[in-house]
């Protein structure tokens, strides 16, 4: 193989590979390529999202809120419960007080 013919072949083999590597990047981008639908859908879906997320941090937002003020409210039945639970002990024991008395009192007078 004289010079002639080694850069000839040379020059084959590099334009072949380029063409495979040109190829190659057509293929490759032709696969990946995002048409504009698809971007235009990914940007709706995006801004859906972020709506949504927009939404549920309202919500919990309100239900935080709204379990506070169910909290305070229960707090404060809880306290009224006591204090009428402990009026009602009050009066039962007066009226125990009250009783004896009487039958103490009517002891006497039938006596």
């Amino acid at each position: 193989m004289n010079r002639t013919e080694f850069i000839i072949a040379t020059a084959i083999v590099l334009f072949v590979a380029f063409c495979m590597g040109w190829f190659a990047n057509w293929l490759i981008h032709r696969f990946i390529r995002v048409a504009g639908s698809d971007v235009g859908e990914l940007e709706r879906m995006a801004q859906e999202l972020h709506e949504a997320e927009e939404t549920r941090d309202q919500a919990i937002t309100y239900l935080q809120q709204r379990e506070a003020e169910l909290t305070n409210q229960l707090s404060q039945t809880e306290a009224e419960l006591a204090a009428t639970m402990d009026g009602l002990r009050e009066a039962r024991y007066e009226a125990e007080q009250m009783r004896e008395h009487l039958e103490k009192s009517s002891g006497r007078a039938a006596g």
